[in-house]
């Protein structure tokens, strides 16, 4: 059945993957004015015809210190709707507290309750010593590592105005405890459709192993917006188990306008 985790995937793989930053002795400092505190992206779901799930990303008004560092508070809820959440009730939460300045991710949390399966995740980064603590377990991490919901937030930071057709982008990213190095392929501008008008976006084609969740390597596509924000707006994917689609719904809090075209 239909998992959280790749609802996030869609997210994770639209974003981690641009940032494209350098190994570097000191925690970087990245100039952020595409997201601020209050922001609240919803979106919605189908699974094959059926509405299945919500999900939000919410930047809270928290600012809790890791290090001695302030810290963003992103919560991510997937709750599963209808006649879908009959049969297949979904309440999954994800967290990550994320350095104000350097956007990478001190602390990582998910919580999974999907028809009946459960399981949680806490992880604790420390990027002086490349170190990650999964409860007892220590994970030796790569510089700048990011998790599954804070590379989605650094990215949207990133000038994407020179990128060409066909250009690769990666960055180091955990997922269930495994290092990955994301990769991304830029396949040029298009004008998408969405509830609130037609908007010029950047379209991407995650790089991604066939035969585990999607059939093909370019069976996920995904649309951000070609503006300040890099927000995504749609995403559809064939996967090995039926095919889904993600649109966003509605927004709030965004530290720029999206520009619609008339």
């Amino acid at each position: 059945m239909l998992k959280m985790k790749y609802i996030l995937f869609l997210l994770l793989f639209i974003f981690s993957c641009p940032a494209g930053i350098n190994a570097q002795t000191a925690l970087p400092k990245v100039n952020n004015k595409a997201f601020k505190r209050g922001e609240k992206l919803t979106y919605r779901l189908h699974y094959g015809f059926i509405d299945a799930v919500r999900a939000t990303l919410e930047i809270t008004d928290e600012n809790k210190k890791f290090a001695n560092r302030n810290t963003m508070h992103v919560v991510g809820i997937g709750r599963s709707k209808g006649t879908f959440d009959f049969f297949f009730k979904v309440r999954d939460r994800y967290e990550s507290y994320i350095d104000e300045e350097a956007l990478i991710p001190w602390f990582f949390g998910r919580r999974v309750d999907e028809g009946g399966y459960r399981t949680s995740q806490d992880y604790a980064f420390n990027h002086y010593t490349h170190k990650l603590t999964a409860n007892t377990q220590t994970i030796s991490i790569l510089e700048n590592t990011q998790d599954m919901i804070s590379g989605f937030y650094l990215a949207r930071t990133m000038d994407l105005s020179s990128a060409k057709e066909g250009q690769l982008f990666s960055v180091p990213t955990i997922v269930d405890g495994e290092m990955y190095n994301l990769q991304i392929k830029f396949k040029g501008r298009e004008t998408v459709k969405t509830d609130f008008g037609k908007v010029k976006c950047l379209k991407f084609v995650p790089v991604l192993q066939k035969g585990r969740i999607f059939k093909h390597e370019e069976d996920l596509q995904v649309w951000l917006t070609d503006d300040s924000n890099h927000i995504p707006i749609k995403a559809k994917a064939e996967i090995l188990f039926g095919s889904i689609k993600l649109e966003l719904i509605d927004y709030a809090g965004l530290t720029n306008p999206i520009t619609f075209i008339k």
